[in-house]
Parts: structure tokens; C-alpha cells; sequence
């Protein structure tokens, strides 16, 4: 259980340097895990790997939408002013839009596209 928890935590470490959602998610995960693991251990059957299994899921998916909704939103969506427009970038065929706080640019879903 220690050893789990500490590759956790050196993983949010080295995440550090990653976007919000990708923290948010590996900060969830790590808290999830860590609290699935107590809860689980503590309770029920007393299954400290299973509960630090589930509470790691829930806790990366929660992280990565807390991560998400703090950059101004998971998509492009009209009414968010840190997105600039659409652009098309003709050689992938796919729509692009800058965000205006950090300067990247980002597909139309949200992905990563250049800074």
C-alpha cells in the first residue's frame, strides 16, 4: 500500500509540468486512491487494494473535470471569452481555436494541438 501510494505521488510530481487537466486528474487520482484505500480498509470486507482501485477512477475522473472546467472549459463552446474563433487547419482537416490566456492553440475538442 505505501509503495503504491509513493509511485502515485512521484507520478504527480512529474506531471507537474503538464496542463490543469492532466494535474487535476493525476491530483484526483492520487486522493482517491489514497481515501478508496483507507475507506476500503476500513470497511466491508477490508479490501484496501479494491477500494484504492474505485476511489483512484472516481478520484482521476472528478481531477480531470475540476482540472478541465478551471482552463475556462473542456471544448471550444461560443460563449467562453478566453477562446478566441474557429480557424480550420487545412492540412489536418480539423478546426482549431487559440486560447487567449496562455496562447496555445487547441482542436475543436479540447486536445492539445501547439503552444
Amino acid at each position: 500500500m505505501i509503495k503504491s501510494l509513493l509511485i502515485v505521488s512521484v507520478a504527480v510530481v512529474g506531471l507537474s509540468a503538464c496542463g490543469a487537466t492532466t494535474r487535476g486528474a493525476a491530483t484526483g487520482a492520487a486522493m482517491g486512491a489514497a481515501a478508496g484505500a483507507v475507506i476500503g480498509n476500513n470497511t466491508g470486507s477490508g479490501d484496501a487494494e479494491t477500494g484504492a482501485i474505485i476511489g483512484g477512477v472516481v478520484g482521476g475522473a472528478a481531477g480531470a473535470y475540476a482540472g478541465c472546467r478551471s482552463e475556462g472549459g473542456c471544448r471550444w463552446t461560443e460563449d467562453n471569452p478566453n477562446q478566441s474563433r474557429l480557424y480550420l487547419d487545412e492540412r489536418a482537416n480539423r478546426y482549431y481555436y487559440v486560447n487567449n490566456r496562455d496562447g496555445c492553440t487547441y482542436w475543436r475538442n479540447g486536445e492539445y494541438r501547439a503552444c
